[in-house]
């Protein structure tokens, strides 16, 4: 794999091991990012090894980790699922799990390289993702890293006891 950096941003992307799965449990549990998750579970260390092992593992899902330059250190991790090889994309998430790498411009970066990776690499034409219309920090950082509004779909989820809209935003590849 090519290196995914941003010098400005202060961050690279590598893929994520084994021995991330504490960080994840740990980053995946916490209110803040949890509770802008359409799936709001908590996370355990055997589901997530549950999910490198079926997912990962198998090339349906490519999952790295957000690092610092500086340090070396995780912030946070990016990943695309339900890779769909017959249409050329896949659906992509993200969370910032250190407090201290939100409101910075990590997440737009983030996205940014990882875009890039899935062009790049992974030969897809389309990412395309899923926001909770209240999310405003999201959808902001999404479209300056590229994606697009495409539709809003009301109440699409049930979420506590309430209908939530979604929000679909993709970005396509710039050359095709």
């Amino acid at each position: 794999m090519k290196t995914y950096v941003d010098e400005d941003a202060g961050i690279y992307l590598r893929l994520m091991t084994h021995e991330d799965t504490d960080k994840i449990v740990q980053w995946r549990n916490s209110d803040e990012v949890r509770n802008n998750f359409i799936y709001r579970e908590l996370f355990t260390r055997e589901g997530h090894e549950r999910w490198i092992r079926d997912m990962v593992e198998t090339g349906r899902v490519v999952q790295m980790i957000i690092c610092a330059l500086a340090d070396h250190r995780a912030l946070g991790s990016v990943f695309i699922r339900d890779i769909d090889r017959q249409h050329n994309k896949a659906e992509y998430g993200i969370f910032i799990g250190e407090a201290d790498a939100r409101d910075r411009g990590v997440g737009t970066a983030a996205a940014k390289l990882m875009l890039r990776y899935c062009f790049e690499e992974e030969g897809l034409h389309r990412i395309y993702l899923r926001v909770l219309s209240g999310n405003e920090r999201a959808v902001r950082s999404y479209e300056k890293a590229g994606f697009v509004k495409e539709a809003c779909l009301k109440d699409d989820v049930r979420i506590d006891g309430r209908y939530c809209d979604i929000i679909w935003m993709a970005a396509v590849h710039p050359t095709e």
